[in-house]
């Protein structure tokens, strides 16, 4: 591998052009197929094999007026005020009729029509005329002229109304503009009838970019890497090439985004994991390059070469445990969490391939100004540097003190990962939402004026277990009465039946939050085949919604979360493995990993959901953990944290198979290597730390577990327990059983085979 690469790297640096016009060509057929194709991105997030989306497929078949998406708006008078006035009923009234006549809304008129078609007479009037028993609820609906307007309901004190309406598709399918076009019909309310108008969150799809947080982070990547590379355009050369990678790996998704479901979320993720992984391999190929110049005294070309066999083969292996993580997410079985994770695994690639191709041509461009004359001229007191300094102090006080810094960074992580236990999972919505978003203030109001699980409505549909029954407005009035003597049921309205008569359906309201527990419980105890509406009735019952959808994806990623785990664990230990041909450095490694991504989430937890220091991170309210963020975050996190254990340990290896033993080989290798590795963290950790501040939940959350569980596998395990824990063991840290050693190929990630072939040849370029 080390040999190939050389060749590759002074092919590259000899012939720069020919690279560099291969990589425009790739450049410009992405532009020519974006132009094409366009970029068609949405944000779906469907849950295949779930029971929310089993109905609702069925329901797209049999009844699909209730299967399409559900939009509200909510109307709110000033304080005091009613909206029930004949001036602002004659305004909202227009306005909801024009929503009506928009493309993908369904007017009611309609749907009583196609419900007439599906359904007879006697159920038809069952639908319309049944209501929950109990207490009549505190609101009722909204007057004009004496008949009510359709789909909205006023609050007890008029001052709000919500107006609740379908689409003929679901959320993710809404075209923009159609959005948008009900939004300016109903806007238009604020200005003429002093009305505040807050669209819901579902009439506000997910939308993700790059904002000025992200370009800080860049800013600051650029200061580290002119701290450790000591020029501009050494500095230069990774952000270029790390931009370029992520621009051919997410312009290339988005050219076949025409032909795969790619998600908005898709393209972030790529574009966090491409600039952090790009910039530190470019970094760890450019910085190998520099100290072959500088310490050995070699030519920028010859350097080129052994950069790339050498510190390219880590790049290359670091960058292939990245991949494998993130394709480790495909054995879930999730089709937008597959997607994600591909789109993210190829940016990797592609930073790996433009790092060992196109980093070596432009160095070629260089030349020899890679390394300044000052440098040069200092070349032995930077050597001496290396050899010295902080890094020489810190790692002799860690092999000193090894049982305490062991002892001390277990009970550490051990304390930050407590909050798991209390972790939940669910789907960040309007209920966590900063108090000055639309979403945040629909939902609020709606809770004031109606209860909080307005804003959560499920869809329940009940199928007679014996096929000769069919469904009767005596069955569904029994079945809503029982409905509502559930616990934490709101309200229950009968929706009509499909054609065969063999599917009634239901619109249930609960009385807690979309994201609330009891909620979940309640879908949970209304599927149960044993629950006595079931018995009763002898009828099957489920239940969808966007509500139920979130809970189920909840469930299903929970589930699968320890599978990956343990998927991730057997994979770091048969990599490492290869890579350092020892038992005990894969089984530090993963041991490591483990405290630090449960540290990780544990802090996550105490920051997003117990809402610690939510005012320095930018949200208001506490609220659930984004349920496919740890597997994410897993993924990503075991991939880098690999690539500190690849560069830090393999220069601790290459110094024990250059002759150095016991302690020293720890220390040497240490110190090579801690200053570019140490460097790449802080790079990474600026440019995770960039997302934290987006006004998205979702990429906050992404964010900031990315940029905690880079610092604390860095800083706490990789420059702390790893030399601690190898310290103890000495050098039995590298024993093999002899059969296993027979086994295992020599893949030569030190290069050491290379540097024997090229010293015995005496391979120098003048």
């Amino acid at each position: 591998m080390s040999t190939l690469l050389y060749r590759l790297g002074k092919s590259a640096y000899r012939k720069p052009w020919q690279f560099i016009i291969g990589w425009l060509v790739v450049i410009g057929i992405i532009v020519s197929m974006i132009g094409v194709n366009g970029i068609h991105v949405s944000s779906e997030m469907k849950i295949e094999g779930t029971e929310s989306q089993r109905i609702l497929d069925q329901l797209a078949k049999e009844l699909p007026a209730a299967s399409g998406g559900q939009g509200s708006v909510v109307f709110q008078a000033p304080d005091q005020e009613r909206l029930d006035i004949e001036a602002r009923l004659a305004l909202i009234s227009k306005a909801i009729l024009d929503v009506y006549k928009l493309d993908y809304v369904i007017n009611p008129a309609d749907y009583a029509a196609q419900l007439s078609e599906s359904a007879s007479a006697d159920t038809q009037a069952a639908a319309k005329g049944q209501t929950a028993t109990g207490s009549m609820p505190p609101y009722g609906p909204l007057m004009v002229n004496g008949a009510p307007v359709p789909g909205v309901i006023l609050s007890s004190d008029g001052n709000v109304a919500l107006f609740q309406f379908q689409f003929t598709v679901q959320q993710s399918s809404i075209p923009q503009d159609v959005l948008d076009n009900v939004i300016d019909t109903v806007n238009g309310l604020e200005k003429s009838a002093g009305i505040t108008v807050l669209p819901s969150e579902t009439l506000q799809p997910t939308t993700v970019g790059v904002s000025s947080t992200e370009i800080i982070g860049l800013i600051v990547a650029a200061v580290v890497l002119f701290m450790t590379l000591g020029s501009m355009i050494a500095a230069g050369l990774p952000l270029l090439t790390a931009i370029l990678g992520v621009g051919v790996g997410i312009g290339g998704a988005f050219a076949v985004s025409s032909f795969v479901n790619m998600t908005s979320v898709s393209s972030m993720l790529a574009l966090m994991v491409g600039l952090a992984v790009g910039i530190d391999y470019a970094l760890f190929i450019v910085n190998r390059q520099r100290r072959l110049i500088l310490d050995q005294g070699l030519t920028a070309h010859e350097a080129a070469g052994r950069a790339v066999g050498t510190a390219g083969s880590a790049v290359f292996f670091a960058g292939l445990t990245v991949i494998i993580a993130l394709c480790g997410m495909l054995v879930i079985g999730i089709g937008f969490l597959s997607m994600m994770a591909l789109v993210a695994a190829a940016t990797v690639f592609v930073n790996v391939i433009i790092a060992l191709t196109l980093l070596p041509a432009l160095l070629g461009l260089v030349g020899e100004r890679i390394c300044s004359r000052k440098a040069r001229e200092n070349q032995g007191e930077q050597g001496k540097a290396v050899r010295g300094g902080v890094a020489d102090g810190w790692i002799k006080g860690v092999i000193k003190y090894r049982w305490l810094v062991i002892l001390s960074t277990v009970i550490v992580l051990a304390a930050a990962a407590i909050p798991i236990a209390n972790m939940e999972m669910g789907i960040p919505g309007a209920a966590s939402a900063n108090l000055d978003t639309t979403a945040r203030q629909s939902y609020n109001a709606v809770s004031k004026g109606f209860g909080e699980g307005f804003n959560g409505p499920l869809v329940v549909i009940a199928e007679p277990n014996d096929p000769s029954v069919k469904v009767t407005p005596e069955l569904m009035g029994q079945i809503v009465r029982d409905l509502h003597s559930v616990d934490n049921v709101a309200l229950v309205t009968p929706l009509g039946v499909n054609q065969t008569g063999d599917l009634a359906i239901f619109n249930l309201i609960p009385k807690t939050g979309p994201t609330d527990i009891e909620t979940s419980d309640l879908v949970q105890s209304l599927r149960a085949p044993e629950t006595n509406i079931a018995k009763a009735y002898n009828v099957t019952l489920g239940v969808t919604g966007f509500t139920a959808v979130n809970i189920d994806m909840s469930a299903k990623l929970s589930d699968a979360f320890p599978l990956y785990v343990g998927i991730i664990v057997i994979l770091s230990l048969i990599i490492l493995l290869l890579v350092f041909r020892s038992l005990i450095v894969p089984i530090k490694a993963t041991v490591g990993f483990l405290l630090s991504i449960l540290a990780t989430f544990g802090i996550t937890t105490a920051v997003f959901q117990w809402g610690w220091l939510h005012t320095v991170f930018g949200f208001d309210t506490a609220g659930p953990l984004l349920s496919f963020m740890p597997i994410l975050v897993t993924g990503i996190l075991y991939g880098l944290a690999m690539d500190y254990q690849v560069f830090l340990v393999s220069s601790m290896r290459e110094s024990y198979i250059h002759g150095h033993h016991g302690m020293d080989s720890i220390i040497d290798g240490y110190k090579q290597a801690s200053r570019v590795v140490v460097a790449a963290a802080v790079i990474m950790v600026a440019v995770f730390a960039g997302f934290i501040f987006t006004k998205d939940i979702i990429i906050k959350q992404i964010g900031f577990a990315l940029t905690i569980g880079i610092f604390i596998d860095a800083f706490f395990i990789r420059m702390g327990l790893v030399p601690a824990v190898m310290a103890t063991f000495g050098d039995k840290v590298w024993w093999l059983p002899r059969w296993l050693d027979r086994i295992v190929p020599n893949l030569d990630v030190e290069g050491d085979k290379l540097i024997a072939k090229l010293n015995n040849k005496d391979v120098r370029e003048h």
